[in-house]
């Protein structure tokens, strides 16, 4: 598949490593993905910023690939003025898009900071840098874990978009009806935004339990059935990953999804292995 081939084409996300070793893999990893000329990659970083330092240097690392590099920017636990610092450095250095999202309080932290949530970050972004920054947000298909109802959290997503968000960017999902549903309800409230799938390729049942059970995800049972069956069997989860995604991209894309974002989880193999089942 060509990234060129829908309106936004595809996008890889990265997390920042913690050794050396990490870092060097990530570095070929990147430019094998640059190779399909994604419209750009993002690398996230901890609560609070506890990873900002590892993120910064992922960013400049990566972006002399060529490739727009958008890192993420979470409001909990920063105050105003270090994110304004943080806005005028990315600015120097040529960033020129980003991933807002609220974040999560990490433990022992006793103050939230001055913005509470992802609406507020992204207008305070546009106060402060105009239109300098594409701005991305997330949305949640199956809702937000903390949200108290699916409407209300169509509601707040509607508000992150109206508060001058460019795109936004799906937590991951298995279900394709369950983005189409939330699409037409974003819509319904007036977002005209793209709103871009994310994809968790499935490598590791043991892994894709964990995230799932954090994030809220849904595993269809069929899906942790058969997981379930392949036991150890690396190959075969491979296999039947690769097949499983692949058929839910082809589904995403053939109803509409602007584009691909794929959660690498610092890995090429299993994307590319998608990628290149696609029409």
């Amino acid at each position: 598949m060509s990234s060129q081939e829908h309106p936004l084409g595809i996008s890889f996300e990265f997390f920042p490593p913690g050794t050396d070793a990490g870092r060097d893999k990530l570095m070929q990893v990147c430019d094998v993905l640059a190779s399909r000329n994604p419209r750009f990659f993002s690398v996230t970083y901890g609560a609070g910023g506890s990873t900002q330092a590892r993120t910064r240097e992922v960013v400049r690392n990566i972006g002399r690939s060529g490739i727009t590099t958008a890192p993420h920017l979470s409001c909990i636990g920063s105050d105003k003025g270090e994110l304004r610092e943080l806005l005028a450095q990315y600015r120097e250095e040529g960033i020129n898009s980003l991933v807002a999202l609220r974040g999560d309080m990490p433990s022992g932290m006793g103050s939230i900071g001055e913005l509470r949530y992802a609406n507020e970050l992204v207008k305070f972004i546009r106060e402060e840098t105009g239109d300098h920054f594409e701005i991305a947000v997330a949305a949640y298909p199956e809702s937000h874990p903390q949200a108290p109802s699916f409407d209300k959290d169509v509601e707040n997503f509607a508000r992150k978009m109206k508060a001058g968000a460019n795109l936004a960017i799906t937590q991951y999902f298995f279900t394709a009806d369950a983005y189409f549903h939330f699409v037409d309800k974003a819509r319904a409230l007036g977002v005209e935004q793209p709103i871009v799938p994310g994809i968790m390729p499935i490598t590791n049942y043991t892994k894709l339990a964990r995230f799932s059970d954090a994030c809220g995800a849904e595993i269809p049972r069929w899906i942790r059935k058969q997981l379930e069956a392949y036991g150890d069997d690396s190959e075969a989860i491979g296999d039947f990953g690769t097949d499983v995604i692949s058929r839910l991209c082809q589904r995403l894309l053939d109803g509409g999804a602007p584009g691909l974002h794929f959660y690498t989880l610092n890995q090429s193999k299993a994307p590319l292995r998608v990628l290149d089942n696609l029409r």
